[in-house]
């Protein structure tokens, strides 16, 4: 049986400071509490006046391998590290001030915001935060790429991911499963990084993308493993992939749960899963219900 919970925020502002991937522009990104309610909403502040952006399904817009909002003429890209790294600590109300449309890629996993979330800590608000229970099973995706949710006996938020990039790189093929608390994610999933092919960096820097990211940053994977890196975790690439499902359906809006299995998602796939769920459940918000 699913316990109600306060709802969350930090308890003094901190802020992460490093370089877009995308732009290599200097970024600066300060976490602020918010009042009960607020959500999590990333502010503009580099806009005159400053444009607040809801990280909200509704405001998502398609963007190649990242997550990207966008309202009030004014977006925001690469949000599902913040977001993940929001959504893993159960902090609920935040207002996330940047200076830039992009998110700072730091090493390509949530651990510096991770880092910086917990040094100022997290203080509970007289406010239930708003949840949704898996009553029937969902699915989206074809027979390539799919993502399954069933009820969850053990009512809490579970995954399991299937990563398969075949046999012929070093990726090969990957599986794991956890629940998802704070604890676990801040310890087994936050520090996992970004990764790609070797020939897929170089195909964006062909493009004049990521001139400023080099092999430290992130994990470029050549033929026998990782170049200039060393992985944190045997399975890395599995566990980055549950970071950005984690971020991604944040953008729900409530804590979600039930038994996820996701095979060879990645960002689209995630968010219509969260629009079949908004559309099919409903929302639990305290001592009320709201359908989604």
């Amino acid at each position: 049986m699913h316990e109600a919970r306060q709802q969350r925020t930090i308890a003094a502002p901190t802020t992460v400071e490093g370089f877009g991937y995308w732009s290599s522009q200097d970024i600066r990104l300060e976490f602020r509490p918010a009042e009960p309610r607020t959500g999590i909403v990333f502010v503009r502040g580099d806009l005159q006046p400053a444009v607040r952006i809801p990280a909200r399904l509704e405001h998502r817009v398609e963007s190649p391998r990242r997550t990207t909002l966008r309202h009030g003429g004014a977006s925001v890209e690469m949000i599902e590290h913040v977001m993940a790294s929001l959504a893993g600590l159960q902090i609920d109300n935040c207002e996330v001030w940047v200076d830039a449309a992009e998110m700072p890629g730091c090493d390509g996993s949530s651990l510096p915001f991770v880092e910086a979330l917990t040094v100022v800590g997290v203080e509970e608000q007289p406010a239930i935060q708003p949840h949704m229970i898996v009553s029937e099973q969902t699915r989206v995706g074809d027979d390539n790429q799919w993502i399954e949710v069933r009820p969850n006996r053990s009512a809490g938020f579970e995954v399991k991911y299937r990563l398969d990039y075949g046999r012929d790189n070093a990726i090969g093929r990957q599986t794991l499963a956890m629940r998802i608390t704070p604890d676990a994610f801040r310890r087994e999933i936050a520090p996992c990084r970004t990764f790609l092919l070797e020939h897929e960096a170089d195909w964006l820097r062909s493009q004049g993308l990521g001139a400023r990211t080099s092999q430290s940053d992130l994990l470029i994977y050549g033929p026998l493993g990782p170049l200039g890196n060393q992985l944190r975790f045997p399975d890395e690439c599995v566990r980055h992939k549950v970071l950005d499902f984690v971020g991604d359906l944040a953008l729900a809006g409530c804590d979600l749960v039930g038994a996820f299995t996701a095979h060879r998602s990645g960002h689209r796939l995630n968010a219509e899963l969260v629009r079949a769920l908004l559309a099919e459940g409903e929302v639990i918000c305290g001592d009320w219900k709201r359908t989604a």
